[in-house]
C-alpha cells in the first residue's frame, strides 16, 4: 500500500471515530439538558402551586374580613 493511500485510510478512519465520538457526546447532553428541563419544570410547577396556594389564602382572609364588616353592619340594625 503507498503512503498516501495510508495517510487517506488514517485521515478517514480519524475523521470516522472523531464524528462517532462527537455524536455520542452530543446525544449524552442533549439527554442530560432535557433531564434538567423536566427537573425545571417541577420546580417551576411546585413554584406556581405554591403560589395559588397563598393567594388562595390572602383571599380567603380578605373575603373572612368582608364577611365580618359586612355582619357587623347588620347586626346594630337587628336589635
Amino acid at each position: 500500500m503507498s503512503t498516501a493511500s495510508k495517510v487517506v485510510l488514517t485521515v478517514s478512519v480519524v475523521l470516522t471515530v472523531s464524528s462517532v465520538a462527537g455524536v455520542h457526546l452530543k446525544q449524552a447532553w442533549d439527554r442530560e439538558r432535557l433531564r434538567e428541563g423536566v427537573l425545571r419544570d417541577l420546580d417551576r410547577l411546585q413554584r406556581k402551586q405554591q403560589n395559588l396556594l397563598e393567594e388562595q389564602k390572602v383571599l380567603t382572609r380578605q373575603l373572612e374580613e368582608e364577611r365580618r364588616g359586612q355582619e357587623a353592619r347588620l347586626r346594630p340594625q337587628d336589635t
